[in-house]
């Protein structure tokens, strides 16, 4: 997977099962690459719960439940649907906390106004308000986007557990 994240992604394990934690994840553009970089590391079992990869729209609405209409007003790429990401994995499991994700990859698909490197991130945690993150990376290519977007969604849950 991305070997120099693995030992981030096992102290990130190691502290949450510490404190008995669950993780959630909902993403759009890193296609589940945080839920597999966790996954990797033997005894994820007892921290991560589950991971949505809801890539299209429609995904987002029917496993999430985010709402078609502030996808329609917003765009899927956008603070209110990272936010209802996060909040609806969380909803949706068994978790104490989740991670959201939706951005523009590329190489395609950007315009002026979210271009390829625009990626929004929602964190939910059980009795705490719902955090937004938005990161602007750059038409880096695809696999670096996406590999920045797995690490500061392990930013944001190492934040949450410091």
């Amino acid at each position: 997977m991305i070997p120099d994240l693995r030992d981030r992604a096992a102290a990130l394990l190691n502290a949450y099962r510490e404190k008995g934690l669950k993780i959630a994840t909902a993403e759009s553009c890193t296609g589940g690459l945080v839920a597999a970089l966790l996954t990797e590391i033997s005894g994820s079992s007892a921290v991560v719960e589950r991971g949505f990869v809801t890539y299209s729209n429609e995904a987002k609405t029917e496993l999430i439940g985010v709402p078609a209409d502030l996808i329609t007003a917003h765009g899927a790429v956008s603070e209110p649907v990272a936010r209802a990401m996060a909040e609806g994995a969380l909803a949706r499991s068994r978790a104490d906390v989740a991670v959201g994700i939706t951005g523009v990859a590329g190489p395609t698909g950007g315009t002026a106004t979210k271009p390829v490197g625009l990626v929004h991130f929602g964190f939910a945690r059980k009795g705490a308000p719902t955090i937004h993150l938005e990161r602007r990376y750059g038409d880096l290519g695809r696999e670096n986007v996406r590999r920045r977007a797995v690490e500061d969604a392990l930013s944001l849950l190492e934040q949450a557990i410091g």
